[in-house]
């Protein structure tokens, strides 16, 4: 069986290989070499095998060309992307930090115009209570006139009766002297009641002139309230956000601020227009509040400096690894992925408390921020701050590596928050609507 099987593949194969044979000819001999089919198939089928392979490899070495000509071309793109984008929110939020700025301005502007005001609102007050205080008295001094009036003007009738009847009531000669003397008090009378009756009028233009003027003071200053109030409720509830966005109460990090704060500009001092414990009135209640919302915006731009709101990325980069478990471990951090040597910046104040090699991370620098908050840059070709130095948030302390336990250039940045890694992004995220 086996041989005729063996004798119809060798009939087969010498239809398409024949057997053929080679002379090698010398000097002194002449032989050859018989090429059998088989040897002819096995040739072949190595021959056809090579020149496959060599399609194929050329094919695939022609297709990653190809394919890295387009990675590097998407790759360029979205850095040019991330590029815009990067300026577009830098642009951003250098427009709401001098947006803020300005609001403060415009708020401490107003805040000296209310102050002014309100000091006008009391002189005027004083002035009106001094005006009805006056009035009263021109008032009484006016009722006592009319009674003396009326006295004189009985007593002239009384004795103009006795002249008249011829009684003895006046004295023989007296009476052209005291008809006289009567009209002239008579008279004294008359041009004081009408000197005062003149003076209270003008007392009473007057206070209703300062009636109106405080009028219109109030409703000036009830707009200028209202403004002031719509601003500070614009400016400090994305603050609010943002620290609720980053898992931090907004009211324990303002009275954490307010405990260390020992710098100038900080909390503002309430206003006090009494001493004796009076009632201040709605209008310097409603500017307490307003300076309290100051306080609180200028207590959330203290911590803001404190706190990992930014990126410690300037220049363009793409994510290469979020925050979460990766290959069955967890990564406690985000990757951040840009040519070798790109600057890293700190993304708060603080102090740094380690600068240099750390077994996995590499080069690493790692600042202590208030509030119990850590972040860690890992990788790094270079540093650029030392142990003990105290940074602030935007300042250069680092350049991206590839040191460590790492696979390519790339920054690992981490926040930790009492010691345990939390997600970076939820910082970074969180400032996006605001700075």
């Amino acid at each position: 069986m086996r041989t005729r099987f063996a004798i119809k593949t060798h009939a087969l194969l010498e239809r398409f290989f024949p057997e053929r044979r080679l002379f090698l000819r010398s000097d002194n001999d002449t032989r050859f070499i018989r090429l059998r089919p088989e040897t002819q198939a096995v040739a072949f089928a190595g021959a056809t095998a090579v020149v496959a392979w060599s399609i194929v490899a050329t094919a695939v070495l022609l297709m990653d060309s190809i394919g890295a000509g387009s990675y590097r071309e998407q790759a360029r793109r979205d850095q040019v992307t991330y590029q815009q984008r990067l300026n577009a929110v830098a642009a951003e939020r250098d427009a709401r930090a001098a947006e803020a700025l300005a609001a403060q301005q415009r708020f401490n502007s107003a805040l000296a115009e209310v102050s002014a005001m309100q000091s006008q609102l009391l002189q005027s007050e004083a002035q009106r209570r001094e005006l009805e205080t006056g009035l009263d008295v021109v008032q009484a001094t006016l009722g006592d006139t009319m009674k003396e009036r009326e006295a004189f003007r009985d007593q002239y009738a009384t004795l103009r009766q006795r002249i008249e009847e011829g009684g003895t009531a006046v004295a023989e000669g007296g009476d052209d002297s005291t008809v006289d003397l009567l009209t002239t008090a008579l008279s004294r009378t008359a041009e004081e009641r009408d000197r005062v009756v003149a003076d209270a009028q003008d007392a009473l233009m007057r206070a209703d002139e300062m009636a109106t003027e405080i009028r219109l003071m109030e409703e000036k200053n009830d707009m200028i309230f209202r403004q002031l109030e719509e601003a500070m409720t614009v400016s400090v509830k994305p603050l609010d956000k943002m620290f609720e966005r980053a898992g931090m109460d907004p009211d324990r990090i303002i009275n954490e601020v307010r405990r260390g704060y020992s710098g100038q500009g900080g909390p503002l001092t309430p206003l006090s227009f009494s001493t004796r414990g009076e009632d201040l009135g709605a209008d310097a209640s409603r500017a307490n509040d307003i300076l309290g919302q100051m306080d609180r915006l200028n207590m959330y731009r203290i911590a803001a400096q404190r706190v990992p709101f930014a990126s410690p990325l300037k220049d363009p980069f793409r994510f290469t690894s979020g925050f979460g478990r990766r290959w069955g471990r967890m990564h406690e951090g985000t990757d951040f992925a840009a040519p070798h040597g790109t600057a890293i910046y700190a993304t708060a104040d603080g102090v740094v408390t380690h600068a240099g090699w750390m077994s996995g991370y590499g080069r690493l620098v790692k600042i202590k921020h208030e509030f119990g908050i850590e972040t860690r840059y890992a990788h790094n070709s270079k540093l650029y701050v030392s142990e003990g130095q105290r940074v602030s948030r935007g300042q250069k302390i680092a350049a991206m590596g590839n040191t460590g336990r790492s696979t390519g250039t790339h920054l690992h940045y981490e926040v930790r928050v009492g010691g345990k890694a939390v997600n970076p992004m939820t910082y970074i995220k969180a400032a996006n609507d605001v700075f």
